[in-house]
């Protein structure tokens, strides 16, 4: 299997095709937060990303672009967010804030709801399939 830049348009496209094998699977999110991110220091292409998480369906939805009606704006750099979204490491995400690597814009009650939600292991098989397309 094909590796991808982590936000590259080959990656998106391939989550895509993850997250379309794993529709319905698991139990839907606890937690219903629209969160923009944007994505600074990426190895290709030029300037930011602008990507958003969504689970107001009940599925957690990573895709590039700005939501209108988002809930908060996260502002990361690219290691971090990999670091966080693919490695699943919670730990780059709190040294990151700490050291100011990170700023949040919005309701931030989200984004801590959202850490705290525990892992099925549909997410967890769908989290290594993540893993297996990112470069």
């Amino acid at each position: 299997m094909a590796a991808y830049q982590f936000l590259s348009p080959q990656w998106t496209e391939e989550a895509r095709k993850v997250r379309a094998e794993f529709a319905n699977r698991s139990p839907a999110s606890p937690v219903t937060v629209r969160m923009n991110l944007v994505v600074n220091e990426v190895p290709f292409g030029e300037g930011p990303i602008d990507a958003h998480l969504d689970t107001t369906d009940g599925e957690l939805i990573l895709e590039t672009g700005h939501l209108d009606d988002a809930d908060l704006k996260v502002t990361v750099d690219y290691e971090t967010a990999k670091a966080i979204l693919i490695e699943g490491n919670p730990q780059a995400g709190m040294q990151a804030f700490m050291a100011g690597r990170i700023r949040v814009e919005g309701d931030m009650s989200k984004l801590l709801a959202l850490q705290s939600t525990p892992t099925d292991p549909v997410h967890i098989e769908m989290a290594q399939r993540m893993r297996e397309i990112t470069a």
